[in-house]
């Protein structure tokens, strides 16, 4: 059974930091791409951060310099360390796991962690 688990969210004041984790299991952890998402109330889920099987990673505008992925594939986790942090990034946090085949792919989700930051 695959599992995604996301951990780390809160409340925290403008400016402020906080990491977030993602503990998979089921899965080839280290043959997966992994994201972070987030989704506002009555918006759509857009990609935050990527980083690839190989660590090459990628990030939405609204967040380069700020946001930072990174992976730890002994410890089957993602992270995403959130500094800077403003109230426009208030939103649920989910983290995504896709292995891409010749033919087949996975997709899979996380249920999601609450970020919220006050002005």
């Amino acid at each position: 059974q695959v599992q995604l688990v996301e951990s780390g969210g809160g409340l925290v004041q403008s400016g402020g930091s906080l990491r977030l984790s993602c503990a998979a299991s089921g899965i080839i952890f280290s043959s997966y791409a992994m994201g972070w998402y987030r989704q506002a109330p009555g918006k759509q889920r857009d990609l935050v951060a990527g980083i690839t099987s190989g660590g090459i990673t990628n990030y939405a505008d609204s967040v380069k310099d700020r946001f930072t992925i990174s992976r730890d594939n002994a410890k089957n986790t993602v992270y995403l360390q959130m500094n800077s942090l403003k109230p426009e990034d208030t939103a649920v946090y989910y983290c995504n796991a896709v292995y891409r085949g010749l033919k087949i792919e996975y997709d899979y989700w996380g249920q999601g962690t609450q970020v919220t930051v006050s002005s």
